[in-house]
């Protein structure tokens, strides 16, 4: 680009820099008028195109892909939990159950013309713990129909970004999962620790615009005469409920 002559700053007249040579000049300065009089065709031509993106000019008629998935105002009622059951859990609140929970499980729902968001939590315990052992197991569902824009280009960078969250004590190794939706990821954090206390392991399933995410959060005390699962042994439980809820 030729050098600029700002003058006493700002713009003038036709969107031109105070000095700048008249479009067709003769002499030396015609090719620097040439050069700013397609500079302002240029500017011209990205202001018209945001005024027709504005106003809808360019609209081809896409529709939000929803892949026949609907709004629900209750996420928990479709949501599979037999995997967790035959694995040896059982809701808090239940029959036999050590932990009295009226609360349990929790939902809540937003529909809106531009997306819809659901999520479901439940609180687990081993079947047949007693009231000393401790420990927590939650399955914490959401479910997003995106109506107005396309989460596909983005969905796998969201996801990915858990490999750049590390601390001495915890890594996360993201995964894709194949035979849910259009795509899937698998991420399990990854504990420093021996111990085997705990487990974090997320699911996410995107089917056209809608968006699925499942999370197993457990923690088992050194106390406890039970052991959490293993991300391994989290994930494939995971994906028999997300394949059943979806």
């Amino acid at each position: 680009m030729p050098s600029i002559p700002l003058g006493g700053g700002g713009y003038g007249p036709m969107g031109m820099p105070p000095g700048a040579p008249a479009t067709g000049s003769g002499g030396g300065g015609g090719g620097k008028g040439w050069l700013w009089g397609l500079g302002g065709a240029v500017v011209a031509s990205a202001v018209w195109a945001g005024v027709l993106f504005a106003t809808g000019g360019f609209e081809d008629g896409t529709k939000a892909d929803l892949a026949g998935y609907r709004y629900r105002t209750n996420l928990c009622t479709p949501t599979d939990i037999q995997p967790f059951k035959d694995a040896g859990y059982q809701q808090k609140g239940e029959s036999g159950s050590s932990t009295a929970s009226t609360s349990n499980p929790q939902h809540s729902s937003s529909e809106n013309a531009a997306l819809d968001s659901m999520t479901c939590n439940i609180d687990f315990e081993p079947s047949g713990s007693s009231s000393s052992d401790y420990s927590s197991v939650w399955l914490y569902t959401t479910a997003s129909l995106h109506k107005k824009t396309n989460p596909g280009p983005e969905f796998e960078a969201q996801y990915r970004s858990y490999e750049d969250q590390k601390t001495s004590s915890y890594s996360y190794e993201v995964s894709p999962v194949s035979g849910l939706g259009d795509e899937a990821y698998v991420v399990k954090q990854h504990n420093s620790s021996s111990s085997n206390t705990g487990a974090y392991v997320i699911l996410a399933v995107r089917d056209g615009w809608m968006t699925y995410q499942s999370t197993w959060s457990q923690y088992v005390s050194s106390s406890s005469s039970g052991s959490a699962k293993t991300p391994e042994e989290a994930t494939e439980l995971l994906k028999k409920s997300a394949k059943t809820t979806l």
